[in-house]
């Protein structure tokens, strides 16, 4: 494997650096998004434009294939950007790479009209999407959703319920999991559909707040939603095929997320250990705060190595189902160790709101639970040992 990061990779970074640098972050101060209350909202007049603005220098799209707009880039590069991208500690420098309700790549199964209609709009930045796939009956057991499809000539009649759906009150389209084969447990009976925003019968329910009230998850809810038929992805009933092939990239995007998150930690609380005085002394003199920096950043560089290594494993075709589970188990109890390193390092001023390490704090603990909890990964990887 080699370790040195290709020249074009290098480019796109800088460039990502430069764009971060020159025009987000002063439109964060501009607006004055560091001052916000912690758990309010980013408003949507502010991110949409970034986000259209990051599709039109693809950065938005640069994970999706060339032939709907995007870059073609590979996982390596990907992770690398994702990474770079959350290590800022901006809200808009994340939503310059696609997130949740961003181009996902099991849009790629999409048709030709469906491309043109939905993904490579996506893809630019003009919309977002929503990913529909947890119930209140199913999370980590996906394979047991509720939710209804039931073809009637040329539509598709969806009645159900989703919930904790990131960005379901702005997407354009959500990406819907529906069973419409009840007598086919599991994988063989459960199809995607592309919902359309002012679908009769589809709507926006209660609003899920939770530890961090900022962010946008609500429920969905399906009411004799009539779907046409052209909007199922794929093939009827292969949606678990499909989201398989993919599922391992999704858990190195939550790894490279953590990544970035960790680094930004690190390098806040690196400067306040220099810049704090206790005794007269900065307190980055102490044995304590030093084997505090020690501990994060060595778990880092770990995190690092074998999240870069299953990405090169997936760009050489190779299967990372136990890899990606390890990297999502590792990076994601990682940052949460790194969260709570930093407020004790910060002290008094690491639980306050005036800094954004408490709100960090909160936020890292659900990494530990979406794009499946840690005992689930620990399962996979078990699983995949004993069958060896």
């Amino acid at each position: 494997m080699n370790f040195a990061i290709p020249e074009e990779m290098k480019m796109v970074l800088d460039a990502h650096r430069k764009y971060v640098e020159q025009e987000l972050l002063p439109l964060e101060r501009q607006h004055g998004i560091e001052k916000r209350d912690p758990d309010e909202e980013l408003p949507r007049e502010l991110v949409e434009p970034v986000i259209r603005r990051s599709g039109e220098l693809g950065f938005y799209g640069i994970h999706m294939p060339e032939d709907v707009g995007g870059g073609g880039m590979d996982n390596v590069g990907v992770t690398l950007l994702r990474e770079q991208a959350f290590s800022f500690g901006s809200a808009l420098a994340a939503a310059s790479v696609a997130g949740p309700e961003g181009p996902s790549l099991i849009l790629v199964d999409a048709n030709e009209e469906q491309k043109k209609k939905f993904v490579e709009p996506l893809v630019r930045g003009e919309i977002t999407t929503a990913f529909a796939l947890t119930e209140p009956g199913a999370g980590s057991d996906a394979q047991s959703i509720r939710t209804r499809a039931v073809r009637d000539g040329d539509h598709y009649v969806l009645n159900g319920q989703k919930v904790f759906i990131t960005n379901g009150a702005h997407a354009a389209f959500a990406i819907v999991f529906a069973v419409t084969n009840p007598e086919l447990k599991g994988r063989g009976g459960i199809s995607v559909f592309l919902v359309e925003k002012g679908t009769p019968g589809f709507r926006v329910g209660r609003k899920n707040v939770g530890m961090i009230g900022g962010t946008s998850q609500v429920e969905l809810i399906f009411e004799d939603c009539r779907v046409p038929a052209a909007n199922l992805l794929g093939q009827e009933g292969f949606a678990f095929v499909t989201a398989m092939r993919f599922l391992g990239a999704g858990r190195l995007s939550i790894s490279a997320m953590c990544l970035g998150i960790a680094q930004h930690l690190i390098n806040r609380s690196l400067d306040y250990a220099k810049q704090r005085e206790t005794f007269g002394r900065p307190i980055a003199e102490r044995q304590a705060i030093q084997w505090m920096l020690a501990e994060m950043a060595t778990e880092l560089y770990a995190a690092k190595n074998m999240t870069y290594h299953a990405a090169w494993k997936c760009d050489q075709g190779d299967p990372i189902v136990r890899e990606s589970s390890m990297c999502k188990l590792y990076t994601t109890e990682m940052v949460n160790r790194v969260a709570d390193h930093a407020v004790q390092i910060h002290g008094g001023m690491g639980w306050m709101r005036e800094l954004d390490i408490e709100r960090y704090y909160r936020l890292v603990r659900m990494l530990r639970i979406v794009e499946g909890t840690s005992e689930i990964q620990k399962m996979i990887i078990a699983r995949s040992l004993l069958a060896e």
